[in-house]
């Protein structure tokens, strides 16, 4: 089975679905490996790189051709999607909720196509989560990027000048990007708070000493490991509790996002009016709107002193590391999908069912 490896098409994306190292492993398995020209050249990988592990470097047009899988990490563009065909089998990260469109495309071309986003949250698909593994890298990012953006350090130091205070750190949505974040801010000295709708982060966000908000809710449960949509009367409730910690932070870190849905809105405007002069905000969910009311994808905003900074839970400025992840996601997924290097298609596996979104050009999932 010959497998293709995309080069990711976006200006902002820097990582590549399969790095050299799980290529080489893939190749031992008995599978041929093509990439596309130039794949890893923005996660540092180059095309030697993938030749010295026995793969073949093909221009976009003979990978697609030639391949019978197709592996990246963002949804096929409309080129792509011209370049599908009957005998394609795709993975990806689709987001087939919010993409009916491009899920439609490919049903058209008879294709199949798997959607790594959709894995179930279950202990046996814990080593194939790409959700888990990128947010975890981008929980990291988002304190060093706020530590940049800030205009204080974040540990308590004493100097012969005075002391310096510790920063103030608010996180908002504990789930594997936010645990990361929580880790990352208490390693560089800071005051720690987060909150989260799912009582059932407390314990892990205060084993990581974080001081958890509590907020009473007696129905927002979690839903398949993911956080649900709040209620008015939570996010009321939620927005009251949080006020005091949010208007006394240094850095604010949003990671709340609801699969398939725009992200909710945690931080309305006017509370950034009332947050103190020089805070960062760093908004993990921007690509689904934003937890801040003024957030803007891959931009800046400044109010009132407060600066917001847009950007996603995909962590393409430590892109390497990312890739790498990514990839080793990628290799248990293929590996637990086959079988003598043919998909063993059991469609009463819990995995299978609910990744593979269309086969054969049949729509499975809405």
């Amino acid at each position: 089975m010959k497998i293709g490896i995309l080069k990711e098409i976006e200006k902002s994306e820097k990582r590549v679905s399969i790095s050299p190292r799980i290529a080489k492993q893939l190749i031992e398995k008995g599978f041929q490996i093509l990439v596309e020209n130039g794949a890893g050249d923005s996660s540092k990988f180059k095309n030697s790189y993938y030749e010295k592990v026995g793969a073949t470097i093909e221009k976009r047009g003979a990978v697609y051709k030639n391949s019978d899988v197709l592996v990246k990490i963002n949804p096929f563009d409309e080129d792509g999607l011209k370049l599908i065909e009957k005998h394609h089998i795709l993975i990806c990260q689709l987001f087939h909720k919010s993409h009916p469109e491009i899920v439609k495309q490919i049903a058209e071309k008879a294709a199949t196509i798997f959607s790594m986003d959709a894995l179930p949250r279950i202990s046996r698909a814990q080593d194939m989560d790409v959700l888990s593994s990128q947010s975890n890298l981008a929980g990291y990012k988002a304190v060093i990027k706020g530590a940049y953006e800030m205009t204080k350090i974040f540990p308590l130091m004493m100097t012969a000048a005075g002391t310096i205070t510790p920063s103030r750190v608010l996180i908002y949505g504990v789930g594997v990007a936010g645990l990361q974040a929580i880790a990352t801010a208490k390693r560089l000295g800071a005051i720690v708070e987060a909150t989260d709708i799912r009582m059932e982060t407390k314990e892990q966000a205060e084993s990581l000493g974080a001081r958890f908000i509590s907020v009473e809710n007696e129905d927002e449960e979690s839903e398949g490991g993911y956080a649900k949509a709040a209620s008015a009367e939570y996010a009321r409730k939620q927005k009251e509790a949080v006020n005091n910690s949010l208007f006394k932070a240094d850095l604010v870190i949003t990671t709340a996002m609801v699969p398939g849905r725009k992200s909710p809105i945690l931080i309305t405007e006017d509370q950034v009016e009332h947050m103190k002069n020089g805070a960062v905000i760093i908004d993990l969910a921007a690509a689904q709107g934003g937890n801040c009311e003024i957030s803007k994808m891959n931009k800046t905003v400044v109010k009132n002193g407060i600066k917001i900074i847009g950007t996603t839970i995909a962590p393409e400025s430590v892109s390497t590391n990312a890739s790498d992840l990514y990839a080793k996601n990628m290799f248990n997924f293929i590996m637990y999908l086959t079988e003598n290097n043919e998909f063993k298609w059991d469609l009463e596996d819990k995995i299978t069912d609910e990744t593979l979104i269309v086969k054969d050009g049949i729509i499975r999932k809405t």
